[in-house]
Parts: C-alpha cells; sequence; structure tokens
C-alpha cells in the first residue's frame, strides 16, 4: 500500500469516478481500476459500490479516514526533511471554476507540505487576473490563455476543447431560426468572448438569459434549464452533456497557462513544481 495508491484512492472518492480520478493523477482509467481491485484483494474488503457513481462502501468510509491521516503524515515527514528550508509569502491568483473544481486540494496539500510558506489565494476572471498581475497584484496566477511572449516566466500548462454544455431534455428543442439561450459570465470573461465570438461569426443568434461570475451560479442555472454554456470538457459536471447540435458552432481550445513574476524565488519555484506535477499534462 504505497502513498501514489492511497492518492489513487482518495481522487476516486473526491472525483465519484475511475475516468476523472484517473485524468487527477495522471494515469489511464484502466490503471485506476487495476489499481483500486488490488487495495480491495489485499485487505479482502470491499471499498466501493460500483454504480453510475462511484460510491464508498462502510468499509470504505473506515479507510478514507487511515487513508486521509496516511497521505497528511506522508507530506509532512516530507516537510519535515526534505524541504525545511522554504518559508515565505505566495500572492496567487486563479479563476474561480479552477478552485472549484479540481485546485482546493492541490492548494491544501502544498501548504501541508511547506506550512511555513503563506498562501493567500484570491479568485477572479481571467482576464482581471491577468490585468492585476501585470501591475504586480500577483506574484504567480494561474490564467485561461497563452502565454503572452513578454511573459518569460509563464508556461503553457494544458490545453483542451471548448463545448457547447446544457441538459439534453432542454436543448432537444433549440433551433437555429431561435436565438439560443445563454448562461455566461460576465464581461471580460475569456468562455464568454469564444462563445460570442463563434456564434456571431456563424450567423447565429443569442441572448443572455443568465449572467453569474460563479461557477456554481453558472451549473446551477443550465441544470435549471435556462439555457446552455460553455466548458472546457475537464469541467463538465455529471448532471450536464456536451451538446452536439449540427447548427451550433466549433469553439476554440482553451490553453491553460501559469504566469510568475520571477524564476528567483525558490517558494514560487516550488509552488510552480508541485502545479505542474498535479495538473499538468
Amino acid at each position: 500500500m504505497d502513498e501514489f495508491t492511497l492518492r489513487c484512492f482518495l481522487a476516486v472518492v473526491e472525483t465519484g469516478s475511475f475516468t476523472k480520478a484517473a485524468h487527477k493523477v495522471k494515469r489511464t482509467q484502466s490503471a485506476i481500476t487495476q489499481q483500486m481491485n488490488s487495495l480491495e484483494k489485499s485487505f479482502g474488503k470491499k471499498f466501493f459500490d460500483r454504480g453510475k457513481q462511484i460510491r464508498l462502501t462502510q468499509e470504505g468510509e473506515i479507510f478514507l479516514t487511515y487513508a486521509n491521516k496516511i497521505v497528511a503524515l506522508h507530506l509532512e515527514v516530507l516537510d519535515h526533511f526534505k524541504h525545511p528550508e522554504l518559508e515565505g509569502e505566495i500572492r496567487f491568483g486563479l479563476p474561480e471554476d479552477f478552485a472549484v473544481m479540481f485546485l482546493s486540494d492541490v492548494l491544501t496539500d502544498f501548504s501541508r507540505l511547506h506550512p511555513r510558506i503563506l498562501l493567500n489565494v484570491e479568485c477572479d476572471l481571467t482576464l482581471n487576473l491577468f490585468e492585476r498581475f501585470k501591475k504586480g497584484a500577483f506574484d504567480m496566477v494561474l490564467v485561461k490563455m497563452s502565454r503572452p511572449e513578454d511573459f518569460p516566466n509563464g508556461v503553457e500548462v494544458w490545453s483542451e476543447p471548448l463545448e457547447w454544455v446544457g441538459k439534453k431534455e432542454y436543448t432537444s428543442s433549440l433551433d437555429k431560426n431561435i436565438s439560443v439561450p445563454l448562461v455566461l459570465s460576465p464581461q471580460p470573461c475569456v468562455y464568454r468572448a469564444n462563445a460570442l465570438h463563434s456564434l456571431q461569426n456563424a450567423g447565429i443568434g443569442w441572448r443572455m438569459v443568465f449572467i453569474s461570475p460563479s461557477y456554481a451560479g453558472i451549473i446551477a442555472a443550465v441544470n435549471a434549464g435556462m439555457g446552455i454554456t460553455t466548458l472546457p470538457r475537464t469541467m463538465i459536471p455529471d448532471t450536464l452533456d456536451i451538446i452536439h447540435e449540427v447548427f451550433l458552432p466549433s469553439l476554440p481550445d482553451i490553453h491553460v497557462s501559469l504566469l510568475k513574476q520571477t524564476d528567483k524565488n525558490e517558494c514560487l519555484n516550488s509552488l510552480e513544481d508541485f502545479l505542474l506535477k498535479k495538473i499538468g499534462p
């Protein structure tokens, strides 16, 4: 029972899916399934009820408590013996949807690994983050854009397709002759700009039915059938579907980049390495 197996177990618990857990830990879905099967076999216990959504059994709930303690202790040992010299403060900015979907546990792990680094995190829209970063308000930002050439300390983290997303039972009535109902964030938002630009280029009418800067608010409105939105594939919750209506235009890929003010700060370099290992390709 190595530390990676425990991380796989925790990823399955958090995401409720072997496929999403595989993406989280950068392994294939079959590898995660095999890992969890081996874990259950080694204890002679069933930890998961494998249905449409993976759920913990009573034995799995008990094991979860121990897994969290062991992983936390592992990080504490690493900090004590491997990284005792890192101490400082980092002002880190990122989009709210990233924080909601997969960065909260990553940042928690980093704080456990480096308890002497004060991590100040703030969420905002990408273009706002970028402008504030240029003015020195952040030491590091994670943004939905290709790395600008005038920031030599930036690195592209990953790229993925942007999709039209909605509820199938509500989107079956979409008609190219009727304005498309949109649920989007306010300006300046990268998803919003891509959606409106693609619709306008295709000559398709649209109307804004719901605007919210919150990822949770966007998802709630789309779940309620108010309209459709645009999301990267990894950000699409299980309650929503990718829309494949022929008349909807294709959307550009989303490029996610990590920008930092300097490469001379060991605390920043440590956070960058940690994030790239956790969420990079």
